[in-house]
């Protein structure tokens, strides 16, 4: 029997796939804890540098596979008290997410976790805890306000009603969408592009940019500032052999 999540490593670019499509690739505990896996693998690999997120079949996910609820452990799956957001917050490695068709509640709230989206044409987006009676734990309720505004994620949440592709990528929940046989190719152009940075101040680039989600924008922005005096002072002498202080003087 096939793994419900593949893992394959290339260009120091990791692709995990949900592997369930006879279920449209929903959420069990043996699923979860292969998805986890895979998130350490990346947080841990000196190889790994970028990490793509996608769904084999026609859907990317459909949430929590409703005949797993309350008979295995979808809390703690692997019984070490870590779950979606403790992982996705560790790993300092960006995570695309490749969108490419249903996300829904707990699909959608996969999604959000991940660094950005990107979808296929057909994709849709959907948050239907309340229709099914199931309170939201991967942070719907704030990743989804934080990247589409409070009223519209209102709007979402209450009507439990799909928006499309188009309306994702106006509303911001998407930064691309293409047709869906272009999809993951594009998701591996970004990551060839990612793989260019210095992984050393990627990760600290993507540290400062989620502080704005901690605190106030102030406390935010005197941590760049902070970050950016030490590294002044560390490489100063680094840069001054090599002829570039050029381009420290600037600030």
């Amino acid at each position: 029997m096939a793994p419900p999540v593949l893992f394959e490593v290339d260009h120091q670019t990791a692709v995990i796939t949900l592997n369930r499509p006879e279920r449209r690739n929903a959420i069990n505990q043996e699923l979860l804890v292969h998805l986890y896996n895979a998130l350490d693998a990346v947080a841990g690999s000196k190889e790994i540098r970028v990490a793509i997120l996608t769904g084999n079949g026609p859907s990317f996910c459909a949430g929590l596979d409703l005949e797993a609820v309350g008979r295995e452990n979808l809390f703690d799956p692997r019984g070490d008290g870590r779950d979606l957001p403790d992982l996705m917050r560790a790993c300092k490695k960006p995570v695309i997410a490749a969108v490419n068709g249903h996300a829904i509640t707990g699909g959608f709230e996969l999604a959000l976790n991940c660094d950005f989206i990107i979808a296929a044409e057909n994709a849709q987006f959907a948050d239907t805890h309340a229709r099914v009676g199931i309170h939201p734990g991967w942070g719907m309720t704030q990743l989804l306000q934080q990247t589409v505004g409070q009223r519209r994620a209102k709007q979402i949440s209450f009507a439990c009603q799909p928006i499309y592709a188009h309306t994702a990528l106006a509303w911001g929940v998407v930064n691309e969408i293409l047709p869906g046989e272009q999809l993951l190719e594009r998701a591996k152009t970004i990551a060839a592009q990612i793989v260019q940075a210095d992984p050393q101040l990627l990760s600290v680039i993507k540290t400062l940019i989620e502080n704005r989600n901690r605190g106030p924008l102030d406390q935010a922005f005197d941590q760049e500032r902070s970050g950016f005096r030490q590294f002044f002072r560390e490489k100063i002498g680094q840069f001054k052999g090599s002829g570039k202080t050029h381009a420290l003087t600037k600030e």
